[in-house]
């Protein structure tokens, strides 16, 4: 009997996605910056410290007048960024340098995206243990994808229960 039709009607196998990326809000990161200059401002011990916090596309310039007073500033922006629920993983805090006098300059990246071999690791940790969904590398982040969403969740949990290990925080976005 060919050509005959089913009477089954057609059913569309949607598969469902998400994306595995690492990022910060970039606004909560200045909010949190102008709180520690306040902060710092105002403190008595940091006061008379002359200093400067600078942030650019990548990282955040940390000048002041000596170690202690670094210590102290790195403690403040620590704080308000966990307060601004900023991950303290997007952090990279370099060694500092003198600048000149006894004033320190300390240079803190700032972490964005996942890097080629922290997806591969994360890629092949989700293909190894779940075999129902796929993984793709897509520059800076990993797309996860299965028919199931029960398979998308089990492998949202697989990825949560890595991440300590990693030195980036991850989120997840577009799960559709």
């Amino acid at each position: 009997m060919l050509g005959r039709l089913s009477s089954e009607p057609f059913l569309d196998m949607a598969t469902y996605s998400f994306d595995v990326v690492s990022d910060f809000d970039r606004q909560e990161l200045v909010n949190a910056l102008d709180q520690v200059r306040r902060d710092v401002g105002q403190r008595y011990d940091l006061k008379d410290s002359n200093t400067e916090i600078e942030l650019t596309e990548s990282e955040v310039l940390i000048t002041t007048a000596s170690d202690m007073t670094l210590q102290a500033v790195e403690d403040v922006l620590r704080a308000k960024a966990t307060k601004r629920n900023l991950s303290l993983k997007i952090f990279d805090f370099q060694t500092p340098e003198a600048v000149g006098g006894s004033r320190v300059k300390q240079v803190v990246r700032l972490r964005k995206g996942l890097s080629q071999e922290i997806a591969k690791k994360l890629s092949k940790s989700v293909r190894d243990e779940l075999k129902k969904v796929t993984v793709a590398i897509q520059g800076e982040s990993l797309r996860i994808t299965g028919k199931n969403k029960d398979d998308l969740q089990a492998a949202i949990q697989l990825v949560k229960s890595k991440e300590d290990d990693l030195e980036v925080p991850l989120q997840f976005e577009n799960y559709r």
